[in-house]
């Protein structure tokens, strides 16, 4: 009777590990497609994101705006030269599936007549470059141009450091440009 049991006992200890490995690794690709579909849904949202922040009728060169999601969360950063482009950020957002809320910490720049002739000067300055004229074909060009009370701030994306260097030696030569800070990118 004692070696039947214990047989049993052996048996059952060496079957158990068999039994548990097919339900083991059939929740192992489970796991893995959901994360895999997870991050192809964060994915999406980013872009989705992006496409309705660039599709604002407002935005232009004068603006920069930033965000980053936070699963359902999205926050919003930047400055715009427009009230109406900051609500309008907001609620283009809002609208998108699966965004639950939005946190709008864009700053929108003080109005000054001579914050506008510094833009258009800056504009052509920078766009009016035989070496970066190519950035400003797009619909909206990759350097932002951001003026706040004579302070400069250049954002964006360029192909190589040569591209930054020369955007920030032309923003520099304009007058009465009290500072400029080069936060270009280099793509890549």
């Amino acid at each position: 009777m004692r070696k039947k049991l214990c047989a049993l006992l052996v048996a059952a200890l060496l079957a158990t590990p068999m039994v548990a490995l097919p339900y083991s690794a059939a929740a192992r690709p489970q796991n893995e497609k959901k994360q895999r579909s997870e991050s192809k849904y964060r994915e999406k949202l980013h872009k989705e994101v992006r496409h309705q922040l660039v599709m604002l009728p407002w935005y232009s060169v004068f603006d920069n705006l930033a965000y980053q999601v936070d699963g359902d969360k999205v926050t919003l950063s930047g400055q715009v030269t427009r009230p109406v482009l900051k609500s309008d950020a907001e609620a283009a957002v809002k609208s998108i599936e699966g965004v639950a809320s939005v946190v709008n910490n864009i700053e929108v720049l003080p109005l000054s007549p001579m914050d506008d002739q510094l833009r258009r000067a800056l504009y052509r300055a920078i766009y009016g470059d035989a070496g970066l004229s190519r950035y400003s074909i797009q619909a909206v060009p990759s350097i932002h141009i951001i003026v706040k009370n004579g302070n400069v701030t250049l954002e964006g994306v360029v192909d190589n450091e040569a591209d930054k260097n020369l955007a920030g030696l032309r923003a520099n030569q304009v007058p009465n440009v009290f500072c400029v800070r080069n936060n270009l990118v280099v793509a890549g």
